[in-house]
């Protein structure tokens, strides 16, 4: 073999042999035997060489690379030995030692809230029904006595999808949906997200609300009263009581707002419930003729009352939240502690 060509095959070895990985291996096959290589280079100086002296000098260069090759090959399964080697070290696991423990996720308050909620209405004998979110004007609006002139139906008050459809603003559309389908008697609870036009520290574009409704007959005021202070007994504390004060709601009639005793101080006073001993929580009332008729329910043989909650609000009181943002900013070290 030519001297020059020793040489070469003695370095290309020595490169090879001092490889420190796979990827510093190829690299440096690659300097001799790639397509830009020391040896491939040399095949291209064969026709500058006289004829008879071309088979001898292309067979040595073969030689070199043969060479050259199968070295490269007994390094590569070295190295790739010893990296696995490496791998499975790094990757070995004590079993003797005590298993980490993952963190747990926890439910967002809302869901809390909306759970507690169904689990006691539930145990009073309501079923769960759950209407459309984008609702036509008729199941929002009319059906439930809420002309077509009423301030309620103010675009500034309301998301509207169309002239027809709109973002439910409430959840007692679902009243007429189910008064339709089911004839008395009806216990129906309704959760789902409603929305309004309206933003600030307790209010919010989209909440979430339970609406309830009971229609048999004989139903009155003090059927309502009685299932509201369980409702508050169990949200809040044993001693909670209810009371209620005269409003108005299209669909009810007569219409109240619902009290609850303040669960902080007991009904003594404090900045909770601003020194009143009460906290406004729901509105409600006995459900209007015109609602039943419009349902094709006999409002001279039948009574019911209708109320609902923003279930945001019963989850601020309960767990003394300030900002209703912060139910729907996603600030982990809020959440953590509702864990």
């Amino acid at each position: 073999m030519e001297k020059h060509l020793q040489e070469l095959l003695e370095q290309a070895l020595a490169e090879l042999s001092a490889a420190a990985d796979s990827r510093a291996l190829y690299e440096a096959k690659m300097k001799y035997l790639g397509r830009a290589g020391s040896v491939s280079a040399l095949y291209k100086t064969l026709k500058t060489l006289p004829q008879e002296a071309r088979p001898a000098y292309g067979q040595q260069i073969n030689e070199v690379r043969v060479q050259i090759e199968t070295h490269a090959e007994v390094r590569a399964a070295d190295l790739a030995a010893s990296e696995l080697s490496a791998r499975l070290m790094g990757e070995r696991e004590d079993v003797t030692m005590p298993g980490r423990r993952a963190r747990r996720g926890t439910l967002h308050p809302v869901t809390r809230v909306k759970n507690q909620l169904i689990d006691i209405f539930a145990g009073m004998g309501f079923e769960i029904f759950e209407g459309p979110e984008i609702e036509n004007d008729y199941y929002n609006f009319t059906a439930l006595n809420t002309p077509a002139d009423h301030p309620a139906r103010d675009m500034q008050d309301t998301f509207y999808v169309s002239g027809e459809f709109l973002l439910r603003t409430q959840t007692s559309a679902g009243q007429i949906r189910l008064m339709e389908k089911k004839k008395p008697p009806i216990k129906m609870l309704s959760p789902g997200r409603v929305f309004r036009s309206d933003d600030d520290a307790t209010h919010s574009p989209m909440f979430h609300q339970m609406e309830g409704l009971v229609v048999d007959k004989h139903i009155t005021l003090c059927d309502l009263q009685g299932m509201l202070d369980e409702f508050a007994r169990v949200m809040f504390s044993e001693a909670s009581k209810t009371r209620l004060r005269p409003s108005y709601f299209p669909f009810t009639e007569p219409s109240v707002e619902v009290d609850v005793s303040c669960h902080a101080c007991g009904g003594k006073g404090c900045p909770l419930c601003k020194g009143t001993g009460w906290i406004e929580v729901l509105g409600a009332g006995m459900v209007n003729r015109r609602v039943l008729e419009n349902c094709g329910i006999d409002p001279d043989k039948y009574t019911g009352f209708a109320f609902g909650m923003g279930i945001e609000r019963i989850a601020m009181l309960k767990y003394g939240i300030n900002n209703i943002k912060l139910l729907t900013e996603n600030d982990v070290r809020f959440l953590e502690q509702f864990r």
